[in-house]
């Protein structure tokens, strides 16, 4: 398994980070999630070892809406398969990052992920695309069957 690491911020390391995690395989699913919680990164790598490990699966990781974005305009979208992002995200909130997505690439798969059970949020995510949405905790079972 490889872990890639690339740092987005200024030179005292301020900032974020995409994280890249995966095997070796001629086509793994690529997904892309976004959450402004370092440690969601820590908990797919975890539920999904196994599949990054036989090379099946890599996920790229950004911890906001508008890193996501530019990972996909700088040449992402064209792997990545499906995207999981949290809604309520400080900047660029995950409704707007769904937008965004669906206006400049709407073939990618998007699917919203959210703390709270708010039906506002539910209708805007079906409206702006959304193609599912989840609820924390996430069932990791219902999101491999994604």
């Amino acid at each position: 398994m490889t872990t890639e690491f690339v740092a987005l911020g200024n030179e005292n390391g301020e900032g974020s980070c995409i994280t890249k995690l995966g095997g070796y395989m001629d086509s793994p699913l690529e997904v892309l999630v976004v959450d402004d919680e370092a440690d969601v990164a820590w908990l797919f790598k975890q539920r999904f070892r196994r599949e990054i490990r036989k090379g099946q699966l890599v996920i790229h990781f950004a911890l906001s809406g508008q890193e996501a974005l530019d990972y996909l305009r700088s040449g992402g979208a064209a792997s990545v398969v499906f995207v999981l992002s949290d809604i309520n995200m400080p900047g660029m909130t995950g409704l707007e990052l769904l937008k965004a997505i669906k206006e400049e690439f709407p073939d990618l798969s998007v699917h919203m992920i959210t703390a709270y059970a708010d039906e506002k949020n539910y209708t805007t995510a079906m409206k702006f695309g959304a193609d599912g949405y989840f609820n924390k905790p996430v069932d990791f079972d219902s999101l491999r069957n994604e």
